[in-house]
């Protein structure tokens, strides 16, 4: 096709009724064609997207534009920042003569601006702590993130209607361990009364999995102020959206932790938000950053609850962006929820690599301007290929693109810069409030501290009982010997000689015969 059909395309395709983002110019030819611009329509944001390319092709970038323009639109935005460089995000860039060039051939100028942002943590990072209760996360969700099979899932969701009937609160997962404690050992037979008997093994393996959590530092997570949605939905005065960015550079050896956080996350906010139906703009943004720690250790269950969460809420207004290296770090079933595509250079420098690269080219629109598994080898820094959902919710043509620069700085905060920002935070104070309620942890404890109590009094007792029957037993004995001695006829009949003998000495002594009579010297008497 001519080039002149080529730009009538991208104009027929790009054209939008409703509010759109721009996102860069249309390149023929590899020559960018100005005027051509290539759009996003904001209605269809919700229906979530793929932001792909190797290290360096400028993914990053993209993912800062588009999250800016939400921002500029007054659309919150959720950031998971795991390279920690998108803070920069808060201030206005500082302009270069490359960028004007670039946006001069694109079509429309460059200006500067920043967005208004709140730092999150989930751990030692700065920033407002995000937490949760185990109590939120639910029985089925916590078994699911445990990895855990129908038996274990049954002694967990036992855990919590236990907890539940005695109005006991599940906070974090150390009372989750003292509630598992308590139906091993004290509250055996309380358990097995009111609910059967449970499997001391499987409490076991349900322990062991805790351990595993906690070992990528989930003890931090799990507990309380938990995190409310609506601070995500929040803009400054100026009608901007807020850019919630997580800060989680020290998360990248933890994928356990970071796909859990994740997971509850979508459902939380799933489980807040309203339905939305067909809107203008979406409620929320989230972007998740190297989305493969999410899916590299997840379970089958794991990744089914994932791909409905991803289906189920963009009825809520919430549009997902996962970020990657290569589309197939995304599971098929939920790479085929997402309505944009922004695919950036991909690397061939294996066999392996090329079959990649054939496969990533069949999830996007067949087109006569591109061979599209060539291009993907040979696009610039800061190009894409690019489709998109227009309002009718079918998908764009793809179109090799110019992308714009980011009117927000394209570097990392000093710490200067962002201690200044935590210090205008409205919720910073809120949520780092250490709060320790008590909880299972102590009510249980307490309750398996009497018991052992209990437990070592009556031990006590029947050790002292079995003492003073073991002193009664040994005196009878002795005394029994003593009375065998005397009782026995050969001791008696010795005892009956010598008192004999004694008494015909005394007698002869006293002049005294045994039989009784004294004798005098002239006769008897």
């Amino acid at each position: 096709m001519s080039k002149e059909n080529f730009i009538q395309e991208i104009e027929n395709g790009y054209t939008f009724t409703g509010p759109a983002i721009d996102l860069g110019g249309a390149m023929y030819d590899k020559e960018t064609q100005t005027g051509s611009i290539v759009r996003i329509p904001m209605s269809t944001l919700n229906r979530h997207g793929l932001i792909a390319g190797a290290t360096g092709s400028g993914k990053t970038k993209t993912l800062q534009i588009i999250a800016e323009q939400l921002s500029a639109q007054g659309v919150p935005v959720l950031l998971m920042d795991i390279k920690g460089d998108l803070s920069g995000i808060a201030v206005p860039s500082g302009g270069h003569p490359k960028i004007d060039e670039r946006h001069a051939v694109i079509g429309f100028p460059f200006e500067a601006g920043s967005s208004p942002v709140e730092f999150l943590s989930l751990s030692d990072e700065p920033g407002a702590r995000l937490r949760a209760t185990v109590t939120e996360f639910g029985p089925v969700l916590f078994s699911k993130i445990l990895g855990l099979n129908d038996t274990q899932s049954g002694i967990v969701a036992l855990a919590f209607k236990y907890c539940d009937d005695r109005g006991i609160k599940l906070l974090d997962l150390k009372d989750f361990r003292k509630t598992l404690q308590y139906f091993t050992g004290e509250g055996k037979e309380e358990l097995k009364a009111e609910y059967g008997t449970v499997s001391s093994a499987s409490v076991g393996a349900i322990m062991r999995k805790i351990v595993e959590l906690e070992q990528q530092g989930a003890e931090a997570f799990f507990g309380e102020r938990s995190f409310e949605v609506e601070d995500l939905l929040r803009s400054d005065g100026a009608g901007k959206g807020m850019v919630s960015i997580i800060r989680l550079t020290d998360i990248q050896d933890r994928p356990k932790l970071f796909s859990t956080f994740v997971l509850q996350m979508l459902a939380e906010i799933y489980q807040t938000l309203p339905e939305q139906g067909d809107a203008d703009k979406p409620a929320l943004a989230v972007f998740i950053d190297e989305a493969h720690l999410v899916f590299d250790e997840a379970s089958d269950v794991l990744l089914d609850q994932i791909e409905a969460t991803v289906k189920l809420i963009r009825s809520k207004g919430v549009g997902i962006f996962f970020v990657t290296q290569n589309p197939d770090d995304i599971p098929e079933e939920v790479l085929g929820q997402l309505g944009l595509k922004i695919q950036h250079a991909l690397r061939a420098f294996t066999a392996k690599d090329r079959k990649a690269i054939k496969l990533a080219a069949q999830n996007y629109p067949v087109t006569e301007h591109y061979d599209t598994a060539q291009l993907l080898t040979e696009l610039g820094i800061g190009e894409a290929l690019v489709t998109a959902l227009n309002e009718k919710g079918i998908p764009t043509p793809l179109a090799h693109t110019m992308l714009r620069a980011p009117q927000s700085r394209m570097d990392v905060l000093t710490e200067a810069e962002i201690k200044k920002i935590l210090k205008k935070s409205d919720i910073i104070e809120k949520y780092n409030e250490v709060i320790d309620r008590e909880s299972a942890y102590e009510i249980l404890g307490e309750k398996i501290e009497k018991a052992q109590e209990a437990e070592t009094q009556e031990k006590l007792k029947k050790e002292q009982e079995e003492a003073e029957k073991t002193t009664t037993r040994r005196g009878r004995a002795e005394k029994s010997t003593f009375e065998k001695v005397v009782n026995n006829t050969t001791t008696r009949q010795i005892g009956r000689t010598v008192a004999r003998e004694l008494t015909r000495g005394l007698l002869g002594v006293l002049g005294i015969k045994s039989t009784g009579r004294r004798k005098k010297s002239s006769g008897w008497w």
